[in-house]
């Protein structure tokens, strides 16, 4: 894909990616930019065992990988969930899915890698919190994407609104956190 692709993301995970967690500061290939951007560089392939999954790799073994992930708002009391921007200067299978299970912040609806994480109890109000279990998919959305068109060489963009189920869960999740 041309140097001029860009890919932008909104994802909402569990937890909330930041440079102060020790977690993630002691995670290889996890480092942190200007701006509390948390950048994700890895290999990426095929797991060695579940082969329909992809896995992050440090050997050498697979595909150069790099998601950048900029938190856009935090929610619950305390934060138990947060809304990303997730950059992707790579395009490989599953890569932010991968990339974020694989610091621990698996994406809302997503049942191969985003786990089977539990809510704090109280952190959100029923409704809010059934809203987030009961999500059907993968709460991930391409809001952004462009590229340089192949015969004409033109830059195209595309923007694209959350679709209305992302967006009632973001807003179930912004209106109904406990204090």
């Amino acid at each position: 894909m041309a140097l001029c692709a860009a890919r932008r993301y909104l994802a909402l995970v569990y937890g909330v990616p930041e440079a102060a967690d020790p977690r993630l500061r002691g995670l290889r290939g996890v480092s942190f930019e200007a701006g509390g951007v948390m950048k994700l560089t890895s290999g990426l392939a095929r797991h060695r065992s579940e082969r329909q999954k992809q896995a992050v790799y440090f050997d050498g073994h697979g595909r150069h990988a790099i998601t950048r992930a900029r938190v856009l708002k935090q929610f619950g009391s305390p934060a138990q969930l947060s809304l990303l921007e997730c950059r992707l200067e790579t395009g490989r299978t599953h890569q932010i899915r991968v990339h974020l299970a694989y610091a621990g912040h698996g994406l809302v609806g997503d049942p191969v890698y985003g786990g089977t994480r539990k809510l704090r109890a109280k952190a959100f109000a029923a409704a809010a919190e059934k809203a987030v279990t009961g999500f059907p998919r993968q709460a991930l959305h391409a809001a952004h994407l462009g590229f340089e068109h192949p015969v004409t060489g033109q830059t195209m963009a595309f923007e694209a609104p959350l679709p209305p189920d992302m967006a009632g869960l973001v807003s179930a999740v912004t209106h109904s956190t406990l204090a």
